[in-house]
């Protein structure tokens, strides 16, 4: 299939308009190789161990949600050039959806609020809040912790939880919480949990679930609806996270 069939079907499951301002220039057809595509890899992130996972598979294009380059550079460092001559010297051209597929139908968040079992899910800015059965801090937390398979940090001691709000990735924001707290939101699961936001919102259950785990069901999620939509071969990739956190559970 053409590069920009793809494309396309990419921009119909995560259109590019849905992106935040801060955005621009870091979704989408990041490098373009203008080659054909027989083989999708999908990831979270395009780092130098994911691209030579791709490139065992013969992957014509690699599908992220973080983009290979963030900010504007003015020197490559050693694993940035790793990572570009991988996907250089395969072959492989990089696509990136991010805040698009934050927000859009089916992706990060809607993926997030389903893997926790949230009932009648509404949207919420960028986020997702739904309902569960009442439960306490301690057992959401539990929960969380076992839906995503991830060690979790939780805070609040609230009796009674029975609205949630999820933000997958780094969404301890006030300006997520504000909403949280307009909807009267019980819950907050997110990641990067901060202690001015920890101190602010003692209101509210806060629990961090980690980068990773709370945005890597939706990329995996990700390959099955654009297998059926292109028909092409599709395969995800886990990363080893690495991950020493402590579990307070």
């Amino acid at each position: 299939m053409e590069l920009v069939k793809v494309v396309e079907i990419l921009e119909e499951i995560a259109p590019p308009e849905l992106a935040d301002d801060f955005d621009e220039g870091r979704i989408g057809l990041i490098l373009d190789l203008e080659n054909n595509i027989e083989r999708i890899a999908v990831a979270l992130d395009a780092n130098s161990y994911v691209l030579k996972k791709a490139a065992e598979m013969r992957a014509n294009l690699l599908v992220t949600h973080h983009t290979l380059i963030f900010h504007p550079i003015n020197k490559v460092s050693k694993s940035l050039a790793e990572s570009l001559k991988l996907a250089l010297d395969n072959e492989i051209s990089l696509y990136s959806m991010h805040t698009n597929y934050d927000r859009a139908e089916g992706g990060i968040n809607d993926v997030l609020a389903k893997r926790l079992g949230l009932k009648n899910i509404k949207n919420a800015e960028i986020g997702r809040i739904g309902e569960i059965e009442p439960c306490v801090s301690a057992e959401l937390a539990s929960h969380v912790s076992e839906s995503l398979q991830t060690p979790v940090v939780y805070t609040g001691g609230k009796k009674e939880i029975r609205r949630v709000m999820v933000v997958g990735g780094s969404g301890f924001s006030t300006e997520f919480l504000e909403i949280a707290r307009a909807n009267r939101v019980d819950a907050f699961v997110s990641s990067e949990l901060k202690h001015n936001i920890l101190r602010a919102y003692e209101d509210l259950c806060l629990i961090d679930a980690t980068h990773y785990a709370t945005e890597n069901p939706g990329m995996e999620a990700l390959c099955s609806k654009l297998r059926e939509i292109s028909g092409l071969e599709v395969r995800f990739i886990e990363q080893p996270s690495g991950l020493k956190a402590i579990d307070r559970l």
